[in-house]
């Protein structure tokens, strides 16, 4: 029995529903060491300046470059999996490009709030977190901004299978990140059908195809927060989900942000930090276009992406992703402020597929050549 004196002193106690539809819900405990503000710290007139001076852009436009590179670097099986996938993906992107043009298949009943309907269905489909938000167009990106056309965000956040993401980095990790996507990106049409028996429209937007930034819409609707490792971290499987969003016009009422603790948390975690082979993660917090948070070094984490099965490993170490949110903050409440995991093989061991393991305090080097990769647009590449 742990001594009284050991234990930290809880702030608030999170309620969240259970891991799948039907289970029981969960209690997360946040200690008073770990509160700071529901959501993320924001400086919102500086995001709102940001967004109308310089509009974010998607990863597919403005690192174009890079995203065409990464196919000369797979390994055989990686691209041969990549190209399945792409196959196989492409209609369910297509399908979503074009979801927002499609008329509601009912009458719309009048008066009637259709929140708790719509997150039943999408539990009842699957999805493991279902929240609701208005669409933020300050995270749109630029190319996107005209193409969303309803104000109301549903959020959804799909689990990818446990045992292959512990693999991480492997092609059978990638099999669960990929294969995910696929699974979801029907699942979502699915439930904008679902909306559309309801008498509204239904707007689809890819994991795919992303419209934006979708992690501070996620914070907005309570579904959980920004870890270290750039990842949204929510009550059951941290960042091992893969996230995807219907726009809508049906009457919804918007969920509220949550402290659960995790932006102090990270900070004194730090595992994904110190396991990251690209050193790609940085330790102290900075203020970035009005957040407050640690910000990637995206030229050190793609290299490594790219030759090592995706790599994945700032997912892999997260004790909120291995052990699940109630039970680590639970752990350092009982315990006075320790981290569940940190410093064992358990959390932070991983292997490269040549074999060589990295136990904790070991990483890999690199040269300086190996981070070496085409920058910006595809055009800026070429010419």
């Amino acid at each position: 029995m742990l001594k009284e004196e050991a234990r930290e002193k809880v702030s608030h106690v999170v309620t969240r529903p259970g891991r799948k539809h039907g289970d029981a819900d969960v209690q997360i405990p946040v200690a008073e060491a770990l509160t700071t503000v529901p959501g993320i710290p924001l400086k919102e007139e500086d995001v709102a300046f940001y967004s109308r001076v310089y509009p974010i852009e998607s990863q597919n436009i403005e690192k174009a470059a890079d995203r065409e590179w990464v196919w000369t670097v797979y390994t055989e099986d990686i691209l041969k999996y990549r190209t399945r996938h792409d196959e196989l993906n492409e209609p369910l992107v297509s399908a979503a490009a074009v979801s927002g043009n499609i008329e509601p298949t009912a009458t719309a009943e009048q008066g009637v709030d259709l929140t708790e309907m719509i997150r039943l269905k999408g539990r009842e489909l699957g999805f493991g977190e279902v929240g609701f938000t208005k669409f933020d167009h300050k995270y749109a990106y630029a190319s996107k901004k005209r193409w969303v056309k309803y104000e109301h965000t549903i959020c959804l956040a799909l689990e990818q299978d446990y045992a292959q993401t512990q693999s991480i980095p492997s092609l059978n990790a990638e099999f669960a990140h990929f294969g995910t996507y696929e699974i979801e990106g029907a699942l979502a049409l699915d439930l904008a059908d679902y909306i559309r028996s309801l008498g509204y429209h239904a707007q689809v937007h890819s994991p795919n195809d992303n419209s934006g930034a979708y992690i501070p819409m996620f914070v907005a609707a309570g579904l959980g927060q920004l870890g270290a490792n750039g990842q949204l971290l929510s009550p059951h499987f941290g960042s091992r989900a893969r996230l995807a969003m219907i726009t809508t016009d049906a009457p919804i009422t918007y969920d509220e942000p949550i402290d659960y603790g995790i932006h102090q948390f990270c900070q004194e975690c730090q595992v994904c930090v110190n396991r990251c082979p690209g050193r790609a993660l940085v330790k102290q917090k900075v203020w970035w276009r009005g957040a407050e948070k640690n910000k990637l070094i995206y030229e050190r984490c793609r290299p490594v992406m790219a030759r090592y099965d995706g790599c994945g490993i700032c997912m892999k170490v997260c004790p909120i992703q291995k052990y699940g949110m109630p039970v680590v903050m639970k752990y350092y409440v009982e315990t006075g402020g320790e981290i569940l995991g940190k410093n064992t093989d358990n959390l932070e061991g991983f292997e490269f597929d040549d074999g060589t393991y990295f136990g904790p305090g070991q990483l890999p080097q690199f040269d300086r050549q190996f981070f070496e990769i085409p920058h910006g647009t595809k055009s800026d590449w070429l010419f």
